[in-house]
């Protein structure tokens, strides 16, 4: 999967690549679709969710700039692959799911598979100021705008990086930065399309 979907683009950082070959993706995906847990395309992991392709999970986690110590927000646990490579990086990992079932189901194939992730069942809106500051932010699931507390929470020459755009169209996945100054910079890494963001008022 490595070799042939990701190293073979444009994914480079060697901590990435290490993680990916490592997580075992196939425990991460319903059984009925195990056998597919290592194609390039997202798979359905129950409740109208997805896990993400492996190059999509390869250039968000190459766009946060992150590496071992460092402390990350996770916004949309999901089935917990992303966590999970996030962890095998060496970083802290703090992720948001609001769908209780798949917390719960993230959360214990997490700890199964010997990965460090803090998980809670909440509404990611509005970040998790509890542990902020982050070194990098990553958003799993489509808003149609940037959660401005999630920008708040970000240190330092942070990064944010999330797909923004409409319900069931093409989006555009973007790496927000703020500086010392506290001036927002957006680069635009291409269209993507991925589940729309939940919130616990629907």
């Amino acid at each position: 999967m490595v070799e042939s979907q990701i190293e073979a683009r444009d994914i480079t950082d060697p901590a990435v690549l290490e993680a990916m070959r490592t997580v075992p993706r196939h425990r991460f995906v319903p059984d009925r679709v195990s056998d597919q847990a290592y194609a390039d395309y997202a798979l359905p992991i129950g409740h109208g969710q997805t896990i993400s392709q492996p190059y999509i999970v390869g250039l968000m986690s190459q766009a946060l700039g992150v590496g071992a110590g460092d402390k990350v927000l996770e916004i949309g646990t999901g089935s917990g692959y992303q966590a999970a490579v996030l962890a095998a990086m060496g970083c802290e990992v703090y992720t948001m799911e609001i769908i209780p079932e798949l917390a719960t189901r993230a959360d214990q194939t997490l700890t199964a598979l010997g990965y460090s992730a803090t998980v809670v069942n909440a509404d990611g809106y509005f970040g998790w100021q509890e542990h902020a500051p982050f070194d990098g932010i990553i958003v799993t699931a489509a808003p149609d705008h940037v959660p401005q507390p999630l920008v708040e929470q970000l240190g330092q020459d942070a990064a944010l990086v999330i797909p923004i755009g409409p319900v069931g169209a093409v989006q555009t996945m973007w790496r927000f930065t703020v500086d010392a100054d506290g001036h927002i910079t957006g680069e635009n890494l291409g269209g993507v399309l991925f589940v729309p963001f939940t919130r616990a008022d629907g």
